[in-house]
Formats: C-alpha cells, sequence, structure tokens
C-alpha cells in the first residue's frame, strides 16, 4: 500500500512542480510522515526528479518546443553555481540559510507584481549578462539550500519575457542537472531505498508527463497567479521549518 501511496505523490508533486516548481513541498513531507528517513526521503526526490524532469525536457526537445543549441549551457551554469552553494553552506548557519531562502522568495513575490513579463515572448532564452547571472545566482541558491529553486527559475524567465512552454523545459533541464550530481552522491552513499524510490520515481515520471502536457494549454496570464501561490507555501513551509 505504502508504494502506491508513494506513486501517487510522485504525480501529484511532479504534476506541480512541472508547472510552477515546488515539488518538494508535497512529496518531502509525505514520505517522512510515511516514516522514511530524511536522508532517504531526499534521495528518493533526487534519483526521481533526476529521471521526470529529463523525460519532460526530452518530450519538449522532440516536440520542437525547445533546441538543445538554446538550452544545452544552462546546464554549466547551473553545476558551477551549485557547486559554490555548497561550498558556501558549510560556511554560514543553517539559521542564516533560512533568512536567506525567506529572503529572496518574498522578493520574488513582490517582484511578481511589479515585473512585465508574463511568459508571453516567442525567443528562446540567450546567453547574456542578466540571464547567466540569474541562473548561476538561483543555482547557487539551489546549492545552498534548494527549496523554491524551480520556482525562483520560472520568475527570471518571466522577467525575461520567455515564452511559459519553453520556460517549463529550460526549469525542468536546470533541475536535472542539480539533481543529477546530488543523486550519484546519495547512492554512493548507500541512502537510496531502491523500492522506496523507484515507486516514487515511477510516479514522477507520470507526473512530469502530465505537467508537460498541461503545460502546453495553460495560458500565459495563468502563470504568475498559480507561482504566486507556491511562493506562499513555500515561504510558510520555510517559515514553519525554522521555528518548529
Amino acid at each position: 500500500m505504502d508504494y502506491i501511496i508513494l506513486f501517487i505523490i510522485g504525480v501529484i508533486a511532479t504534476t506541480i512542480g512541472t508547472l510552477a516548481g515546488g515539488g518538494g513541498l508535497i512529496n518531502l513531507p509525505a514520505m517522512l510522515v510515511l516514516g522514511i528517513p530524511v536522508h532517504s526521503a531526499i534521495a528518493a526526490n533526487k534519483v526521481s526528479n533526476t529521471f521526470s524532469s529529463f523525460s519532460s525536457y526530452y518530450h519538449l526537445f522532440r516536440e520542437k518546443k525547445i533546441t538543445f543549441r538554446e538550452s544545452f549551457w544552462i546546464v554549466p551554469v547551473s553545476l558551477v553555481g551549485g557547486v559554490s552553494g555548497g561550498f558556501i553552506a558549510s560556511k554560514i548557519s543553517s539559521e542564516n540559510m533560512y533568512m536567506v531562502a525567506i529572503c529572496l522568495l518574498v522578493f520574488a513575490f513582490i517582484a511578481s507584481f511589479l515585473g512585465k513579463g508574463n511568459f508571453s515572448g516567442d525567443e528562446g532564452l540567450k546567453v547574456s549578462g542578466k540571464s547567466v547571472a540569474g541562473l548561476y545566482g538561483i543555482g547557487l541558491y539551489d546549492g545552498l539550500f534548494g527549496p523554491g529553486q524551480g520556482t525562483l527559475m520560472f520568475y527570471l524567465l518571466g522577467h525575461l519575457n520567455i515564452a511559459y512552454i519553453r520556460a517549463v523545459g529550460y526549469v525542468r533541464l536546470a533541475t536535472f542537472s542539480s539533481c543529477f550530481g546530488a543523486a550519484l552522491t546519495y547512492i554512493s552513499t548507500d541512502n537510496v531505498i531502491w523500492p522506496v524510490t523507484i515507486a516514487l520515481m515511477l510516479g514522477s515520471l507520470t507526473g512530469a508527463q502530465i505537467g508537460v502536457r498541461m503545460a502546453d494549454k495553460l495560458k500565459p496570464s495563468h502563470v504568475k497567479p498559480i507561482l504566486r501561490v507556491m511562493t506562499v507555501a513555500l515561504i510558510v513551509q520555510i517559515f514553519l521549518e525554522r521555528v518548529i
């Protein structure tokens, strides 16, 4: 029964995560409630996200919504940012990390009302000072703390006036690149409970395909309200983790 529940959790979390980020709001707490050790829960999340995020990206690539040429550079920028964040994380306290996360998410929430980007642009993501700095900064945040990485990246791409369906592909590729290294680390340290991970991964793969098809039909005007809801939920979750 627990494996069926994990499958369903994977479907729901990854569908939402594909559309607006924040899938970890659902699957990590749910796995902890099921009694899965925290490191094994994170490991299952990273391994399943590696496969599901790449499947979303590949679907959009195959449908010619995005091209490899315009998106491949996301991987090294995100990886360097993630490594930098991991290094910085070892030097600062967990309380400061919580404050950084809350401040960034509050800033993104406020900026969403001020920014003009509405995901209706028709150009691909171009290498520029703003895009590289933004992606590196979000990669750094992902390595530093993590929750909300996908949501923050959606905000950045909205600000750059990228079409929503392209933004989904870019976010999923960045998620793949950041999760791939983490997944290898958890596998090498024997933290993976494979039956749990496979059940979650199968659900995540299903959710990724549902989410990417829903994204193709979602109106750009609906994206920012969804992102704002996810941002508030992330802020509340991080705040509660800090005070409990």
